[in-house]
């Protein structure tokens, strides 16, 4: 045994330094590490989009419009609700956040029903469902409150589209058939934002920011088990 073997062994007896090998890449390895990469990058862009805009909409009674969208999502509703052949629309939504005082209607589900009527919506078909003030979890707040309404009216609905905005439909597709499963079943429809185009999201600032938030979010929904 050399002098030098004969060192290494003294100091990994003495728990300082011990001699080790390892696999390191060569310069064909460090390529296709980063065309991995790449592509993985370029199939989370042209897909997370699509995959958090959810669209799976079913035969359903009713039509549930998320109250916080924006009047134009609002105004779409209308004719989602003449073409799905729905019996009745039920908007929700949380307490407003800014304007409380001085608004006419101090939550968004109010806020959305009375822009639907001042829109045309017949107002015998329609119902708004004010969710409790919450610090976190809004839409689970919403789903619940919801929930509650169909078992107080003693409402025969047996499904239910989730009418929201853009990214935010996979979550609350998620949220609402938690909170509403087994009786009720639950489908999505997603608005597209007029703020950028989906198609190259990550050109707008918006588009950025909600795909990040929105993603974090969803991951949060999906792995935190929030009682119903």
């Amino acid at each position: 045994m050399s002098n030098n073997s004969r060192s290494a062994k003294k100091f990994s007896i003495m728990g300082l330094v011990q001699l080790q090998q390892k696999w390191v890449l060569t310069l064909q390895g460090w390529v296709l590490l980063l065309l991995c990469l790449t592509a993985l990058l370029l199939f989370c862009v042209t897909h997370i989009h699509p995959f958090l805009a959810l669209n799976a909409p079913i035969e359903a009674d009713v039509l549930v419009v998320e109250g916080w969208i924006p009047d134009n999502s609002i105004k779409k509703a209308i004719a989602e609700f003449e073409r799905g052949n729905y019996q009745m629309l039920i908007t929700t939504g949380s307490p407003l956040s800014k304007g409380y005082y001085l608004a006419e209607y101090n939550n968004f589900a109010e806020l959305a029903a009375a822009t639907l009527i001042t829109l045309g919506f017949d107002e015998d078909k329609l119902v708004a469902v004010p969710a409790p003030p919450v610090q976190k979890d809004r839409t689970a707040a919403a789903a619940i409150a919801l929930r509650e309404w169909i078992s107080a009216s003693n409402s025969p609905i047996k499904s239910i589209n989730v009418y929201t905005d853009d990214t935010h439909a996979r979550r609350s597709w998620l949220i609402y058939k938690q909170g509403l499963a087994p009786d009720i079943e639950v489908g999505v429809i997603a608005v597209n934002s007029i703020d950028y185009d989906p198609k190259y999201w990550w050109t707008y600032s918006t588009g950025v920011r909600k795909i990040i938030s929105e993603l974090i979010a969803y991951l949060y929904a999906r792995l935190v088990n929030w009682q119903a």
